[in-house]
């Protein structure tokens, strides 16, 4: 865990507690909820977050996968309510799954239980910056690293940034 807030870090440009650099699709692809993985998929440690432009709207599919065991994880986005656009069982397939997705009455959430073995596929306006934690739920899977955060980006009028530090914000 870094020691320095990634929210602090990004307002006073502290270089050297994250990385803008969070992949857009796993570097490795497998099959995610096929029998247990035992090859090396090369993880690091590191700080690495997603820099998203102001205004965007983010797609983002969640995968369970069978690393340890499959098992539904609630995954919390702070900052930002979502539509849940759809959900499955097995892996996402990029080619036919959206073709079923729901855009016509998709549920707002701010947290989705990703199906055991399978995927939910979400989507937001990136139109609060700052910087937002992701993260299951589940306490013990943080510590795995089931977490990660988004770098929205500031918007272009003096309402649509990140907001200074109060002046009597406590040092941690």
């Amino acid at each position: 865990m870094p020691q320095v807030a990634l929210l602090q870090a990004h307002y006073f440009d502290v270089k050297g507690v994250f990385r803008a650099d969070f992949p857009d699709n796993p570097p490795k692809a497998f099959n995610y909820t096929g029998a247990p993985l035992t090859a090396n998929l090369f993880t690091v440690k590191g700080t690495r977050l997603s820099r998203i432009a102001f205004n965007s709207t983010v797609e983002l599919v969640i995968q369970d996968t069978n690393l340890l065991s499959v098992e539904s994880h609630p995954f919390h986005l702070h900052g930002f309510n979502f539509f849940v656009v759809g959900t499955g069982i097995g892996n996402f397939d990029p080619a036919k799954d959206p073709t079923k997705y729901n855009l016509v009455d998709p549920p707002e959430r701010n947290t989705i239980g990703v199906p055991t073995g399978g995927w939910a596929a979400i989507r937001f306006r990136a139109d609060n910056p700052g910087v937002w934690f992701f993260h299951c739920h589940l306490e013990l899977h943080t510590g795995w690293g089931l977490k990660t955060a988004f770098l929205v980006e500031d918007g272009p009028g003096k309402d649509q940034a990140v907001r200074p530090p109060p002046k009597d914000l406590p040092q941690c």
